[in-house]
């Protein structure tokens, strides 16, 4: 790494959105990070960036990419073990069991008799199952097998200090590659077993259309990620495209120019006040998947904040292939608020970049899409007019999975 000496009297400080992009066996990911006060003379950053960054102007993005291993430590075979059952401790959360699935991961608080781990160490290990009666454990780190790239894009220059004295120093290659990044990709020669017992069941089994009878007119994420997803859906449509809204509500996050959009949703009232939809239907997906529209009718399909309560999703995204053109696009946002009663088994079960992962084998078992790619954004402060304001929170984390139709099915997926 090349050091850089700077006048700690001449100390720039900025705000920067960063992203971290990379390439699993099935999916093109990128991960988004904002720093709100970027420090340049005492934070540390990544290879040569640490002396390009401060030389940005605003709006202005440089990035490097960095070789496996390189931004976290090397992948080793000497970090999977074999372990005894009695080392795995299934209880650690309360009384209920806690059963390890192939490819899924869990916290290494988990595992006992193992060098570098300790009581609440939640750092993720990942589960690859059964050998002779010993279970298999990978504690690499979830991007250890994969080159990264990094961007960084200067938002606003900050007023500088004329004194420095001390404060927080941001290692900005471990927040860009901590907390969940890389869980979103899956084993390349095995499945994740995400659809073991009743993944699609849920706490409250009633009929959605007698929960969903009384319109909820109540915003399901802060209007900082509402943003957010609206500038992904303007990278994707264009005014005059024609776009559906799946499980649509009175909001659909779309950008201002979008207009006469379709819409299908559960409550009548909530899609008579969306002043997107140009027309809509009122249909429950989960009894009934298949949807009144004709053969590739759309170009793009969004489902913003519900694909947690899909109860069929692969027979969902089947029936979203059948009704988009060749190359169109399914486009799915979703957070960490939800209506929990209604949310399915396995989204509550598994970790938020997991979830990614969830949707991730939708497409792949629906064996209609090709172009996988996920996007995820954190660390944009919340904003003032949220409900929890007064917390210390930032804003709602935003996750996006999306894929392109192909015109036939890659692959048998019948009974899978």
């Amino acid at each position: 790494m090349i050091s850089r000496q700077v006048n700690m009297n001449e100390s720039k400080s900025a705000s920067m959105e960063f992203a971290l992009n990379w390439q699993s066996p099935y999916a093109k990911h990128t991960d988004c990070y904002f720093l709100k006060n970027i420090n340049f003379w005492r934070d540390i950053f990544p290879g040569h960036l640490e002396n390009k960054l401060p030389l940005l102007s605003e709006s202005q993005t440089e990035r490097e990419t960095f070789e496996a291993g390189e931004l976290v430590p090397a992948y080793s075979h000497k970090n999977v073990y074999k372990i005894q059952e009695s080392q795995m401790n299934r209880h650690f959360r309360g009384p209920i069991a806690i059963e390890t699935r192939q490819g899924r991961y869990y916290p290494r608080t988990m595992v006992a008799g193992v060098a570098g781990t300790f009581k609440e160490d939640m750092r993720p290990f990942r589960y690859l199952g059964k050998e002779d009666n010993r279970l298999i454990v990978d504690f690499n780190h979830p991007l250890a097998n994969y080159p990264l790239t990094v961007e960084a894009t200067l938002v606003k220059n900050l007023p500088s200090s004329a004194e420095e004295h001390g404060g927080k120093c941001n290692d900005i290659a471990e927040i860009l590659t901590d907390n969940g990044v890389g869980l979103q990709a899956s084993l390349p020669d095995r499945d994740t077993d995400f659809l073991y017992g009743r993944p699609f069941g849920r706490r409250d089994e009633e009929d959605d259309q007698t929960f969903y009878a009384k319109p909820r007119f109540v915003n399901h994420i802060d209007t900082t990620a509402m943003q957010r997803i609206r500038n992904l859906y303007a990278r994707f449509i264009k005014p005059g495209m024609k776009v559906l809204d799946l499980m649509s509500s009175w909001i659909s996050h779309l950008p201002e120019d979008i207009q006469n959009v379709t819409g299908l949703g559960l409550n009548r009232e909530e899609l008579e006040k969306n002043e997107k939809l140009a027309d809509f239907i009122v249909q429950d997906l989960n009894r009934r998947p298949v949807m009144p529209f004709k053969d590739q009718e759309f170009e793009v399909v969004i489902c913003s904040i519900s694909v947690e309560y899909m109860t069929a999703p692969i027979d969902i995204f089947r029936e979203v292939a059948r009704i988009l053109k060749p190359g169109g696009y399914f486009i799915l946002t979703f957070s960490e608020r939800w209506f929990p009663t209604k949310v399915v088994n396995i989204w509550s079960d598994i970790h938020p970049f997991e979830r990614m992962g969830l949707v991730i084998e939708y497409f792949i078992k629906s064996g209609r899409y090709e172009n996988i790619q996920t996007e995820s954004v954190r660390g944009f402060p919340r904003p003032a007019d949220d409900k929890y304001y007064e917390t210390p929170l930032l804003s709602d984390p935003v996750y996006a999975v999306w894929a392109t139709t192909n015109p036939m099915p890659t692959r048998d997926v019948l009974g899978s």
